[in-house]
């Protein structure tokens, strides 16, 4: 049985499951709150009702450890930067897109609950808007995404606390500070850090090929797209206006003179780490489940 948890640190690789690697999970909780916390009930579950059965943990974070130092270091000082670098996350579910959309210099926008845009060169993570934490990048439906580290220094001396920090942050932020996707400013907002976002990471592959829409903004919101892709002319992005509105994933989204493939593509993690269950069980000599 696989487990999919977020995390920050040295674990990357799909690991067997047993009370030490709970524990230190347990330790990293508040890196990823909103996916780690659910995911070590979900763990805590399923090993009290299948006790006999091996347990796999895959990591978000495994695909993106091709991400260069140079894109993943933060500028503070040494004794920092051995514990506070960018890991990413949604890796599961950008190597699935990256997987059905193959291509040289692939960007990934993984919108959700939870929003990244990732750089694909070849198949491998090159860069993604989360960090150390998945605070950081683009707004999420509860997560504020990026904000000036000074503005949080500001709040702290004036009297709010870590506590209410963090909870102001992960769970009272986002689409639902800016009144959701239906209103002018919370669309507005979106969608343009949302291509914004898109840029820079061409910017980190020099140039543009295939662009992805995933998970359930991705998916399912095509006044989303077509925003996000009119910001993006200049890169050669050009959607078929009536495909964007009538597709269902997976498809493709382009217009014939589009010099960009656009797709969308459904958000299939759970396959991803089935896959590295399987290798893995298969790895050690234990039977598949």
């Amino acid at each position: 049985m696989a487990h999919r948890v977020a995390h920050g640190g040295e674990l990357r690789e799909p690991t067997l499951i047993d009370d030490e690697l709970v524990e230190r999970l347990r330790a990293l909780i508040d890196l990823a709150p909103l996916q780690n916390a659910p995911a070590l009930a979900a763990i805590d579950s399923a090993r009290r009702a299948l006790p006999d059965v091996p347990h796999v943990a895959v990591f978000d974070t495994e695909f993106h450890a091709t991400i260069p130092d140079f894109a993943a270091t933060y500028a503070l000082p040494a004794r920092s930067r051995e514990r506070i670098r960018r890991y990413g996350f949604h890796g599961l579910s950008v190597q699935w897109a990256s997987e059905r959309v193959p291509a040289p210099r692939l960007v990934v926008c993984h919108l959700g609950g939870g929003c990244s845009v990732t750089a694909v060169r070849d198949g491998r993570s090159v860069d993604t808007t989360m960090g150390f934490t998945p605070l950081e990048g683009l707004p999420g439906a509860t997560r504020s995404g990026s904000v000036d580290p000074g503005a949080l220094l500001y709040l702290l001396r004036r009297g709010t606390t870590a506590e209410d920090l963090d909870r102001v942050l992960e769970h009272e932020s986002g689409l639902a500070a800016l009144g959701g996707l239906d209103e002018e400013l919370g669309f507005g907002v979106f969608t343009y850090l949302v291509a914004k976002a898109v840029a820079g990471m061409a910017a980190a592959l020099a140039g543009l090929d295939a662009l992805v829409f995933t998970a359930g903004i991705g998916e399912n919101r095509a006044d989303v797209r077509a925003a996000v892709a009119g910001r993006l002319g200049f890169l050669g992005v050009e959607l078929d206006q009536q495909r964007n509105d009538a597709v269902e994933p997976d498809a493709e989204l382009q217009t014939g003179k589009s010099a960009v493939r656009a797709a969308v593509i459904r958000a299939r993690e759970e396959l991803i780490a089935a896959r590295a269950t399987r290798d893995l069980l298969d790895d050690a000599g234990l039977h598949r489940v």
